[in-house]
């Protein structure tokens, strides 16, 4: 914690990285979330936002520059890849890469016992993110039995028993139905957590997001309110993002 207050919840600091066969994939990048904030990454495919994704956690490491997670570096040492790891908590676009167990329960619970937890405290941790979801009818259920949308909720169940520092979200709302769809909208505006969501539903960065950044050829390219940024059609353009017809977003004022 500094003077000023805790530290943000991601500090992203001239972050480049190039891959070993040379493509130059971040070019500098900077971006700090502060806690409680909910954030869209936005960007055209190879923009590089799963590249800058995987820096968060230490699954990538910066050939450039450095990230910080609530005031903890991203390093080498295993201890503290465990805290990032923890702090960082990934919601993969596919739930079947989070869900892998016999019972729902079971799987939000697999993160916290690797912790070491057990007992009473485990299941304090799994009801709470249960409850957080509304699946928590669905606690003896087989995955692979639910919805696409449950599983989805589920996925994000078993990030929030970690109790995260920074939820990271990859494309929520793809292949989602209408319904389960503004579901989902409505756990994450009620989560009490720091949000990073990397999305192409630019209408969904709009609902839930008051801040959008867009990354392009590994740079951030625009940073400011979602309302003023999708409402400029020539900076979309640029970056090829659309919005769907004929939603038009209206400019909220910006609040100092």
């Amino acid at each position: 914690m500094s003077a000023d207050g805790p530290a943000p919840s991601l500090d992203v600091h001239g972050v480049r990285y190039a891959y070993p066969d040379g493509h130059v994939a971040l070019r500098g990048v900077d971006l700090t979330v502060a806690r409680g904030e909910r954030v869209a990454l936005l960007g055209p495919n190879g923009a590089g936002k799963t590249t800058l994704v995987l820096h968060l956690n230490g699954i990538l490491v910066p050939t450039e520059g450095g990230v910080t997670v609530g005031g903890l570096a991203v390093g080498p040492d295993r201890a503290t890849l465990a805290e990032i790891r923890r702090r960082v908590g990934i919601v993969f676009q596919d739930p079947d890469d989070q869900l892998f167990l016999p019972t729902v329960a079971e799987d939000v619970a697999f993160g916290p016992a690797n912790l070491g937890l057990r007992g009473a405290e485990l299941s304090v941790r799994v009801d709470e993110a249960l409850a957080a979801v509304g699946m928590s009818a669905h606690r003896e259920r087989a995955p692979h039995h639910l919805s696409f949308g449950q599983r989805r909720r589920v996925a994000v169940a078993t990030v929030l028993a970690m109790r995260p520092e920074i939820l990271v979200l990859d494309e929520p709302s793809s292949n989602l139905d209408p319904a389960a769809r503004r579901e989902l909208a409505g756990i994450l505006r009620s989560l009490p957590v720091t949000v990073l969501m990397v999305t192409h539903d630019l209408p969904y960065a709009y609902e839930l997001c008051d801040r959008s950044v867009i990354l392009d050829d590994g740079r951030i390219v625009a940073d400011g309110p979602t309302s003023v940024l999708l409402a400029d059609p020539d900076l979309l353009a640029r970056h090829r993002l659309e919005l769907p017809y004929p939603f038009r977003p209206v400019p909220h004022p910006v609040t100092e």
